[in-house]
Parts: C-alpha cells; sequence; structure tokens
C-alpha cells in the first residue's frame, strides 16, 4: 500500500490550489499556537495554586487535540476538510475567550477549560498536513505536506513577538494575548472557503473498508511511523514547554522567553521548504533518522549551560529535528494506507502522537519546577529525559530497516 490519495481526486493545479490555502492557514491561523506556548506556561504560573501545575494549561491544550483527533478525523472522512477545519477555528476561539474570562476571573480551573478548547483548534490543525496530501500525486504528495508545514514560519514570525507584546496590554496579564487569539481564529476560518478537497467516496453497504485498527497497528510501516512521530512531537514538546520558564527563571525576561521560542518555532517550519525534496532523494527513512540525532544535539546543547545562546541554540536544533521526524514521519504514514482507511488511520495516528505528547507536556512541568532545586537542576532533568525515547524511535527504525531490506 503506497498511496493515500483518491486517482480520482488528484490534479495536479487542484493539489497546488490546496496546498495555497493550507499554507496561508498554516500561517495566519497557525499564529496561536506559539502565542499560546509563549505565554500559557506563564500564566499558569500565575494562576496555579502550585508552581509544579505551571505548564498544566499546556498540557490540557495537547490532550484537547487527544481527545477532538478520534471524532473530528472520520467526521472529515464524512462531511469532508472544509467542515472540520471551520470546528477547529470556532473550537480556538471559543477556547480563547474561554481562557481569557479565567484570567480576569482569577480561576485556574477557567482558564484549564479554555486551554482544552482550544486543543480542538490544535487537533484540527494537524490534520492541514494530511489535507495536502489528499488531491496530490504520489510525487507531489511530499513536497506538499513539506508545504503546508512551511506556512508555519509566518506564525513564528508573528506569534511569539505578538503574544509577549500584548502580555501586558490589559490591567490583567495575558488577557490582550487571547482576546487577539480569539480573533485570528474567526478571520482566519474564512480562508477554509477557497479550500476544494471533494469528500472521499462514501464505501458501499458491505463493501470492504480497509483494515481494522488492529490490522493497521501490525502493519510494520504504520506502527513505526506512528512511534517517531510521537516521539518527534512529544521530545519537542516536552522541552519547549519549559522553555520560557527555564529563560525566566534564569534571569532572562518575557520578551527573550518569546524570542527563544520565536527563534524554535521558524527552525521548526523553515526547513519545510526543502523537507519534501530531501525525502524524495534520500529516501523518508534516512531524513526520520536524521530528525532523530538532531533532536539529540538538542540536547547535548541544552545540557552543556544556560547562557541565553545555549537555550537559542538548543531551540533551534529542537525545532530542526522535529520538522525532520515529523514530515518523514507523516510522510511515511501517507505511504502505507489507502483513502478509505483515511479517517482512521489518521485520527488513531493523531490520538496516539498527541495522547504522549500529552503526558510529556505534563513531564516538563512536574521536571521542571519539581524534580531538582533550582532552575538548572530542573532544566537539565527536561533534557536528559529525552534519551529513552530517541532511543526506542531509532530501535525502531533499525529494526524495519533490517526487516524490509529494501531501500527507503
Amino acid at each position: 500500500m503506497t498511496a493515500i490519495a483518491d486517482p480520482a481526486l488528484t490534479d495536479e493545479r487542484r493539489a497546488k490550489r490546496n496546498v495555497a490555502v493550507l499554507v496561508a492557514a498554516q500561517a495566519v491561523l497557525g499564529s496561536q499556537m506559539p502565542m499560546i506556548f509563549t505565554v500559557g506556561g506563564l500564566a499558569g504560573g500565575m494562576l496555579a495554586p502550585n508552581p509544579c501545575l505551571a505548564t498544566l494549561p499546556i498540557s490540557l491544550i495537547v490532550f484537547g487535540s487527544m481527545t477532538t483527533a478520534p471524532w473530528l478525523s472520520p467526521l472529515m472522512q464524512r462531511h469532508g476538510r472544509r467542515t472540520g477545519f471551520v470546528i477547529g477555528a470556532m473550537g480556538g476561539a471559543l477556547g480563547a475567550l474561554v481562557s481569557a474570562y479565567g484570567l480576569f476571573a482569577g480561576s485556574f480551573v477557567i482558564f484549564l477549560i479554555g486551554s482544552y478548547l482550544t486543543g480542538v483548534y490544535m487537533s484540527a490543525q494537524g490534520f492541514f498536513r494530511f489535507a495536502a496530501a489528499d488531491t496530490a500525486s504520489e510525487s507531489y504528495r511530499p513536497k506538499a505536506i513539506s508545504y503546508v508545514m512551511a506556512g508555519g514560519l509566518l506564525s513564528a514570525l508573528i506569534g511569539p513577538p505578538l503574544g509577549t507584546a500584548l502580555a501586558d496590554s490589559y490591567v490583567i496579564p495575558f488577557f490582550g494575548t487571547y482576546l487577539a487569539v480569539a480573533a485570528i481564529n474567526v478571520l482566519g476560518a474564512f480562508l477554509f472557503v477557497f479550500l476544494d478537497i471533494p469528500r472521499p467516496k462514501t464505501t458501499a453497504k458491505g463493501a470492504a473498508g480497509g483494515r481494522t485498527i488492529r490490522q493497521l497497528l501490525a502493519d510494520p510501516k504504520i506502527s513505526v511511523a506512528i512511534i517517531c512521530a510521537m516521539v518527534s512531537y512529544a521530545l519537542m514538546n516536552l522541552v519547549m514547554t519549559s522553555t520560557p520558564l527555564a529563560v525566566v527563571g534564569c534571569g532572562f525576561s518575557t520578551e527573550t522567553a518569546g524570542w527563544v521560542v520565536s527563534a524554535h518555532v521558524i527552525a521548526m517550519f523553515a526547513p519545510s521548504f526543502f523537507t519534501g525534496h530531501l525525502i524524495v532523494r534520500f529516501g523518508v527513512r534516512n531524513i526520520v533518522s536524521l530528525g532523530l540525532l538532531i533532536l539529540a544535539a538538542a540536547g547535548v546543547v541544552a545540557l552543556e549551560g544556560v547562557e541565553i545562546g545555549n537555550f537559542f541554540g538548543a531551540l533551534i536544533l529542537l525545532g530542526i529535528g522535529w520538522n525532520f521526524g515529523f514530515i518523514g514521519a507523516t510522510t511515511m504514514l501517507a505511504q502505507a494506507h489507502g483513502v478509505e482507511e483515511r479517517g482512521r488511520v489518521q485520527g488513531l495516528n493523531d490520538a496516539i502522537v498527541f495522547g504522549c505528547v500529552t503526558v510529556a507536556s505534563l513531564a516538563s512541568g512536574g521536571l521542571m519546577n519539581c524534580s531538582g532545586g533550582d532552575v538548572v537542576q530542573g532544566w537539565t532533568a527536561v533534557n536528559l529525559a529525552m534519551v529513552p525515547f530517541l532511543t526506542l524511535a531509532g530501535a525502531a527504525l533499525i529494526w524495519l530497516n533490517i526487516r524490509n531490506r529494501a531501500p527507503a
């Protein structure tokens, strides 16, 4: 099984138009995620009754994404991508407004509810990359996925600086940031009017509907793709969630923390302009392997010190490693299932991936604030926690290569 796109839907001109719309959505709507990830932990620290819970709002966003994916993916299979993406944007707007009210009321619980609703948007954004492949030919598919991910570059330039600039625009800290996020969602939803992805044909009653979930997970290509996506995303989130707390805790300003996160998000998406080409040329498994090695290098740089150069260097490497690992894993998954299995396997993938990311973000706050006597010890614990998961993903790739004995 090597293709996801329905041949009847594959059209190069249509695919490029859809990629353009999804790139714009990634840039505009996607800017809210670095905004929230920059200030969410700081706002959580302000409201939380215990500093160990400072990153819980970020964890609730990811948990919201995890619990949304299993129903949002089948919904898009039945009603189309546009419907799912508009639902995601409206969930993001509602989540931002509830979070803003939580700040206004000084309620950590309400703020957490808003964070969970923001996860509905995060889940929808995760499917942008799969939507890029829906109408793309097999040769264009890795490039389409990569270009859509590249749309996050503009969001990286806009999001963190805008989030920190608006953080003190009201008497209530961070209130203005969340109002801006609500506006971004409402305005950005109109982009999907231009999306042209026909719904897959409904499977006739009694006809084969593809493999079961158990059969899908038994496919080595699918299981290894999920493991690599899970590890790439979870480790990126583990370190990024703690970064603002570590930067500020080491004596730097909130604005500086915003620039570190901005550099990280730029590094996440800038390579996307050529990641697809690298996958076509060198093979998807080689690019995923390179991504894992770069993630390991990020941990090494972070452990070398807590100067501002270490933070920038580690977070830039973290972003590049995530890009190669996650886009590569997405491409592996897109090559391993058919159109009739799309809703099932993509929802399963994102539920597993974001479930692990939820655990990583929960662990991030605990490791950062409650695993040592000071900020440096907490930051060290966060980065050392990467080791076993990188080992797992690396072993999975080696096993797949040995099993197949075929070029990537």
